[in-house]
């Protein structure tokens, strides 16, 4: 578990004795050691970041290119630029740090449905789902959050196992340190900046369209908004208590020494025809949550995408799987709200075709440093896409994936 403390503050190196400049997302003591070989070196970089994230370039990025590459031909080319290689990178991190996931959050208060309507397995998870509610604060406590504020800090891994390694070694592997600040104002309306290795990434939603930025790219989703899974991962009781209130129990399994229930959920084909293009196709994203049968609190969030797109030439297309499993710890109540303050995400994407088949697994552990709840102040301006995202706002999210 990630367990450094974070810097919030940059000395004004511009001026002696001048105040200390807050750093819009912390991060961690770990990732700040090494942004130089000393104090003053590491200050300047931190300056250069803040000032300049779209130029900043990390050897972290080359670093994890190096394992990383999911959109080439699957050779072992050192042609690619540099600039190629911190794309790679940044969609990487834009697979854990800033997915999304299908359905629009409902901003019904009541979440509450008959528990008799509907087969045994659906009546069965409407009942799990009210445990899990009265768990994470109950009704009352979870209504009475407006908006809410989270900063954390994450430590992330990836390892390319689908590829050959010379002389059998074992896969490469590359960990990184970073930080994230999240903010949410009801379901609809939320933005994140998550920062790793010197490389910033920009999620949000304004209640319109869900969108992604970084040094690289600015993309709009198709369809409505989509919430950000990270809210799924013990941030937002009332969110998933909502997610979930409509899937069936398919089951029982045995998470972390913790009997759990298990609830599933398929996106509809309506969901999915609505956020797939021309050239790529959304073929299932389909959640599980696994509750436990003990305290009633969510022990394990999972979800598996399937995406078929055509190829520039020809009629042969490649697929793109995503699976994405997160264990949530450390339960804390904030405000009388039941919240995880930890845990860890197993994620893969895996790549097939007729002549395609790479895979790359990733690992992010996270950290929750502080939780706020019904902030003043914080207005619908701060939700604004970037004007680019807009724009685009037709066009496909990172091809799909």
């Amino acid at each position: 578990m990630v367990n450094h403390s974070m810097r919030k503050l940059c000395p004004n190196l511009d001026k002696e004795g001048g105040l200390e400049t807050v750093l819009e997302v912390p991060i961690p003591e770990e990732m700040f050691n090494k942004m130089g070989s000393n104090a003053v070196l590491r200050w300047h970089n931190m300056r250069n970041l803040m000032r300049a994230q779209h130029h900043h370039r990390s050897s972290a990025a080359d670093k994890w290119a190096s394992v990383t590459n999911p959109l080439s031909s699957g050779s072992s080319s050192s042609s690619g630029t540099t600039t190629n290689n911190i794309d790679q990178f940044m969609l990487l991190l834009k697979l854990v740090g800033s997915a999304f996931i299908p359905y629009r959050v409902q901003l019904d208060r009541a979440i509450t449905k008959p528990i008799k309507d509907g087969s045994i397995e659906a009546s069965t998870a409407k009942y799990i789902v009210q445990q899990y509610l009265a768990a994470t604060g109950g009704l009352s406590a979870l209504n009475s959050i407006n908006s809410m504020y989270a900063v954390g800090q994450v430590k992330m891994e990836v390892a390319s196992d689908g590829v050959q390694q010379q002389n059998n070694e074992p896969a490469k592997r590359s960990c990184e340190a970073g930080g994230f600040v999240l903010w949410q104002k009801n379901p609809d309306l939320w933005y994140l900046e998550l920062v790793v290795s010197g490389h910033k990434i920009s999620a949000g939603s304004d209640g319109k369209i869900a969108w992604s930025q970084s040094s690289s790219n600015s993309n709009a989703t198709r369809g409505p908004p989509r919430p950000l899974r990270r809210f799924f991962q013990g941030l937002d009781p009332r969110s998933t208590a909502n997610l979930f209130l409509n899937t069936v129990c398919i089951g029982e399994k045995t998470i972390q020494n913790e009997d759990c229930f298990i609830l599933k959920l398929d996106t509809c084909s309506e969901i999915l025809k609505a956020q797939s293009t021309p050239n790529t196709e959304v073929v299932h994203h389909t959640i599980w949550g696994y509750f436990s049968q003990r305290t009633g609190l969510l022990i394990q969030f999972e979800d598996t995408k399937l995406i078929r797109m055509k190829t520039p030439v020809g009629d042969e297309s490649v697929f793109y799987e995503t699976s994405m499993e997160s264990v949530l710890e450390d339960y804390r109540i904030v405000d009388g709200i039941n919240i995880a303050h930890g845990g860890k995400t197993s994620a893969s994407l895996y790549r097939y075709g007729k002549t395609l088949k790479r895979k790359w697994k990733l690992e992010e552990t996270w950290k929750i440093e502080e939780v706020d709840f019904n902030i003043c102040g914080l207005s619908f301006d701060y939700f604004l896409p970037p004007a680019e995202a807009v724009k685009k706002g037709n066009e496909p999210y990172e091809n799909g994936i």
